[in-house]
């Protein structure tokens, strides 16, 4: 029993990971007005970016530093689409989805089936790791784990709550012309934020490759993409709350893995549902029993609406 829970408590951790980064640079876009609906696209570039990558220098870190360049020159390009130009941030987002998955695909033919060169190792915590359970499963992961589900997180929410400038990339996004008035770069802000939200996302399908499926192979992403979009509405926008969900979304596949495995009474479709039903339930309940809340979950005012100073 003590192993089962170790196993599904594990591979939660590794699955949610890919959701939880490529969540959190959508969330970023999203805080500052932009709605981004290419992280698939983004997810699926970063994926064989790094294989290409590793494939020439074997080093994981490298691969992953390359994901997260790739992913910050789409973005800029989708910045420069939607910020810029001022175009529908639906239409470009949907184009950088089929561009990116197309073009991941087209270059990656030849490396079908292929092992990645160098995959991020496991790193245990001095102490933790030696917990029964949680411990190896949780405390004697990849660097990555640790990135997506602690360092991110705390670092986005410091950064938007807790820092003049997070409060400025809030204004932004509830209300652009405000924001404008009192001296707030709007334009700037967008820009930099869905640049950088684009290569956090990107590198997601980095770890894809590298740790939670070390190879390469077209359609690796599996939705996984449009699943980091739901995961940011269902979090209500929060970095920390992306984070549980995302180990949410990670307990539920893990359960099914492990169902198919145990032959368990229970049809494969119906355990692929769970983690839409868990998560959603889970994101409802604070606003359900916690009256000083109701403000939770709201997206930003602005979220898809672009900023035309001349008509403020």
């Amino acid at each position: 029993m003590i192993a089962i829970l170790t196993g599904i408590l594990t591979t939660a951790a590794l699955a949610g990971a890919v959701l939880a980064l490529s969540a959190l640079g959508g969330m970023l876009a999203n805080r500052v007005g932009v709605l981004n609906l290419g992280l698939e696209g983004l997810m699926a570039l970063g994926g064989i970016t790094a294989i290409i990558t590793v494939s020439v220098i074997p080093n994981p870190y490298a691969g992953f530093l390359a994901a997260l360049l790739v992913g910050a020159v789409f973005g800029v390009i989708f910045a420069f689409a939607t910020v810029v130009l001022q175009a529908s941030q639906v239409l470009c987002g949907l184009a950088l989805t089929i561009a990116g998955s197309g073009i991941a695909g087209t270059v990656g033919r030849s490396y079908a089936g292929q092992h990645a060169g160098a995959v991020f190792q496991g790193l245990k915590v001095p102490l933790l790791s030696d917990i029964p359970i949680l411990g190896p499963a949780l405390f004697s992961q990849n660097v990555l784990i640790y990135l997506a589900f602690v360092i991110l997180p705390t670092g986005f929410y410091v950064l938007l709550y807790r820092t003049r400038h997070g409060m400025n990339m809030r204004a932004v996004g509830e209300n652009p012309a405000a924001a404008d008035a009192v001296g707030i770069p709007v334009r700037w802000i967008r820009f930099v934020y869905v640049t950088l939200g684009s290569a956090v996302s990107a590198t997601s399908g980095a770890y894809l490759t590298l740790a939670f499926i070390p190879s390469w192979s077209e359609g690796i992403t599996a939705g996984r993409g449009w699943i980091s979009v739901a995961l940011v509405i269902f979090a209500g926008y929060q970095p920390i709350q992306i984070a549980i969900g995302a180990l949410l979304f990670g307990c539920v596949s893990a359960l099914s893995y492990v169902g198919q495995a145990q032959n368990w009474a229970v049809p494969s479709a119906i355990l692929s549902m769970l983690p839409y039903i868990v998560t959603l339930a889970a994101m409802m309940i604070p606003k359900l029993f916690l009256q000083n809340v109701r403000s939770w979950g709201a997206a930003p005012q602005a979220l898809g609406t672009a900023y035309f100073r001349d008509q403020r």
